[in-house]
């Protein structure tokens, strides 16, 4: 299979429901995709502006500044000690890395690869593109011989959910029986709402009580589009096994798989600011706090949904009857005919509106 192979992008099919919703009297309400509508924190934007002397090739291995901040910033936010440059990679965003990761390790027929029940399509995508075979599955118990890399997403996209420490030993295990390479797709992990993750941290795939301190096998992806607003920036990174991160980078620079110097230095400068992180959480927090009682009033039910920037909703009727309804009181929803095959009820709200359209969305969803 070839990009050409690719089924159409599913987001064209909510076109018709957008339109319906824009011709609302008082506008649309996009809660459909998650894209960051804050401004990007003033300590970024300057650092990116004193580093647009940017001549020279930038290296795929990352600055120096940059892999120590990831190192510091795993130690400091995600109870991850002891990492060194030589475990932290960065990525052109996140999205690339998680389409492309298959490939990069060199997996193809014959090969599986798992991903969450629910789950970001560019999972299934990346299997595909290399001929491997995609296989949604939250157990690690049912994970068959063969498989060569397994992706968990916690806190989850679209359903919020978080995997204990428990749960992420057990996938850590299974996949070192198998051989296969375990990714862990944090994103949201700076996003926990509900009890334990309002008080404590989300975990990570590699704490040290889920690997007992040895990274073999293991990845842990991050972005920073949802806690600094830098979607536009396209910062990420991957961290972990250094053994599997040094494979990985020969193949980014024979690709030209390089993060622009000036964007690498505004990460530094966000991996190193923890004030605007917790000033956008408290803006997502308000958002939340206003949304979910007025979702669950309008008849939905909601499901996980304790961490990250969606809630993941239904009625109980198929998400296209859901989307039709919503769109009727002006509103943009995702249907859960995205994220996999187990869902065809669910549709995902995003958080990512500015308050007047929360506040907006709330009343429509109250008057249903």
């Amino acid at each position: 299979m070839g990009v050409a192979d690719l089924a159409d992008y599913p987001w064209d099919a909510v076109a018709p429901y957008a339109a319906k919703a824009r011709s609302h009297p008082d506008g649309i309400v996009d809660l459909s995709i998650g894209s960051p509508v804050d401004p990007t924190p003033a300590v970024v934007a300057e650092a990116l502006s004193a580093a647009t002397d940017a001549h020279a090739y930038p290296q795929t291995v990352g600055t120096p500044a940059l892999r120590e901040a990831v190192a510091a910033w795993f130690a400091r936010r995600r109870g991850v000690p002891g990492l060194t440059p030589a475990h932290v990679l960065p990525s052109i965003g996140s999205k690339e890395l998680v389409a492309l990761l298959p490939l990069l390790l060199g997996l193809g027929p014959g090969d599986v690869v798992v991903h969450p029940r629910a789950a970001y399509p560019t999972y299934e995508v990346g299997a595909r593109l290399v001929g491997a075979t995609p296989l949604a599955s939250d157990d690690s118990g049912e994970w068959p011989e063969g498989t060569r890399l397994v992706w968990i997403n916690s806190p989850g996209n679209p359903d919020g959910r978080v995997w204990e420490v428990a749960a992420l030993r057990a996938a850590v295990t299974r996949a070192r029986e198998l051989g296969a390479v375990l990714a862990s797709d944090e994103c949201y992990a700076e996003l926990g709402w509900e009890s334990p993750w309002d008080t404590e941290p989300i975990p990570s795939a590699l704490a040290p009580r889920v690997t007992d301190g040895d990274p073999t096998g293991v990845l842990a992806a991050y972005s920073l589009s949802k806690q600094s607003n830098l979607a536009g920036y396209r910062a990420a990174f991957l961290a972990g096994d250094p053994t599997i991160l040094e494979r990985l980078l020969t193949a980014r620079k024979h690709l030209g798989l390089m993060l622009p110097q000036p964007v690498q230095a505004a990460m530094v400068a966000a991996l190193s600011d923890d004030a605007h992180v917790t000033a956008q959480k408290a803006l997502y927090r308000a958002r939340r706090d206003l949304l979910k009682p007025a979702v669950e009033a309008a008849g939905f039910r909601i499901d996980h949904s304790e961490a990250g920037l969606y809630l993941w909703a239904t009625e109980g009727r198929d998400a296209w009857e859901s989307l039709d309804r919503l769109a009727g009181i002006g509103i943009l929803a995702g249907p859960g005919h995205f994220y996999g095959t187990h869902f065809p009820q669910h549709v995902r709200f995003s958080l990512t509106a500015t308050d007047e359209r929360i506040a907006a969305a709330a009343d429509r969803l109250r008057s249903l």
